[in-house]
């Protein structure tokens, strides 16, 4: 019993350099106050949070140990994936079409 076939994936239009700058730029500018939020927040918050215990450390020390190293991580993830979505919509819009 042959498999059925799943749906094609949505192709996203091509964007124009203009469109791909504003998107680069938008997502950027969001990304980067993530990372301040997320640089600061722990720091700003370590007295209202090393009250509360994880396996007896402060939970101030496991948000600056390996929360903030996460969230980064997840940032640097998230950043190359939607940036090669955005760079293949854009390559599209620039490909000239072949020629009859």
């Amino acid at each position: 019993m042959a498999k059925p076939v799943p749906p094609p994936r949505p192709v996203q239009p091509p964007l124009s350099r203009a469109a791909h700058w504003r998107r680069a730029h938008r997502m950027t500018v969001l990304l980067l106050l993530l990372w301040l939020f997320t640089g600061f927040g722990a720091a700003f918050f370590a007295r209202e949070l090393a009250g509360l215990s994880v396996f007896g450390w402060p939970l101030s020390f496991y948000l600056a140990a390996q929360g903030a190293s996460l969230v980064y991580l997840g940032i640097i993830v998230f950043y190359a994936w939607r940036m090669r979505q955005l760079d293949r919509a854009a390559a599209q819009a620039t490909v000239p079409e072949p020629h009859a």
